[in-house]
């Protein structure tokens, strides 16, 4: 069957008679009588049962008429698709992303994307807190926190990349106060917070709940750990850490190269918080537009080896 014979059928289905089959194709009435009679023919089945005033479709009419609409809406979309294919990219995205991943990772991907796609512009706002996407104007985010407590009909996720977050600690820290070798011990331990997210009320002292995870047998811990700094600055933490102030419960994508330069030892090193896996987030539309489905399928490609993970990962002894 070829595509003109598809439509032939759907039309004389829609429009109850040869007639009205004929004037929706431009043609005159004798030539759908032909062609849908040479169509029978050639599949030796009736398609309509032919009454005085009207066309029935037969039980096998009908069985050609739900593969029709497939096939139709196939090509349409095949069409469609080739077409995209053969235009280039315009038109503005509006991102958001966490702030130190974006900043550091994301920033980076985007400006690769854009220079392949001179026509695309790319707005990046970077924050700690998630947006209101819908609301104010954004195609999307690239987060690291799931958005599980969201109704999930009214967004779009995909996992960019694995990402965990690790237990560090610079080597003058572990020379001097010796290193962990379960969570437990993480109580006798000076920790470094990161309260990201808290209330600027709250008291500077606050205690943290680590949870960590047994990456072979899957045994969670859940440690309260506390220390004489924190600080709602990740970067800060982290370059306490570097100096010898404490342990941090940091993610890989900003640890990694100082713990492969040797600048930090990876303490713990069968437990993880994997917690902040690298996410697309957008609010659900009926048809996202090529130019954010090609950014989403790049920055997938981008991430899909973990560029922040090195080859080997310089671990100390316990």
């Amino acid at each position: 069957m070829e595509r003109a014979d598809l439509e032939l059928v759907l039309n004389v289905r829609d429009r109850g008679s040869l007639a009205g089959a004929a004037a929706a194709l431009g043609v005159v009435p004798s030539v759908v009588t032909k062609r849908l009679a040479a169509l029978e023919a050639r599949l030796g089945q009736r398609l309509f049962e032919r009454t005085t005033r009207r066309l029935v479709l037969t039980r096998e009419g009908e069985a050609v008429c739900g593969h029709a609409q497939k096939l139709l809406e196939g090509f349409a979309a095949l069409e469609s698709d080739l077409r995209e294919r053969q235009q280039a990219l315009s038109g503005t995205i509006r991102l958001a992303a966490t702030l130190g991943f974006g900043r550091r990772w994301v920033g980076p991907a985007l400006a690769t994307f854009q220079q392949k796609n001179p026509g695309v512009r790319i707005d990046l706002r970077l924050s700690e807190q998630l947006p209101e996407l819908g609301a104010e104007g954004y195609d999307g985010a690239v987060w690291l926190w799931s958005v599980q407590a969201r109704h999930a009909a009214d967004w779009t996720t995909r996992r960019l990349a694995r990402n965990q977050r690790v237990v560090v600690a610079a080597p003058g820290y572990l020379d001097a106060h010796g290193a962990p070798v379960s969570p437990d011990d993480l109580a006798h331990h000076a920790c470094l917070s990161v309260q990201e997210n808290e209330d600027s009320g709250r008291t500077a002292n606050v205690r943290s709940i680590w949870t960590l995870r047994h990456e072979r047998d899957g045994t969670v811990h859940r440690v309260r750990v506390d220390g004489p700094l924190s600080s709602n600055s990740g970067e800060l933490v982290r370059d306490w850490c570097l100096a010898g102030h404490g342990l941090m419960l940091r993610s890989l994508w900003d640890v990694a190269p100082h713990l492969a330069a040797g600048r930090l030892v990876r303490v713990l090193p069968q437990y993880a918080m994997t917690d902040a896996d690298v996410h697309w987030i957008a609010p659900w539309q009926p048809k996202t537009p090529r130019r954010v489905r090609l950014l989403v399928d790049a920055l997938a490609e981008h991430f899909r080896g973990e560029p922040w993970k090195p080859s080997t990962t310089a671990r100390r002894k316990a």
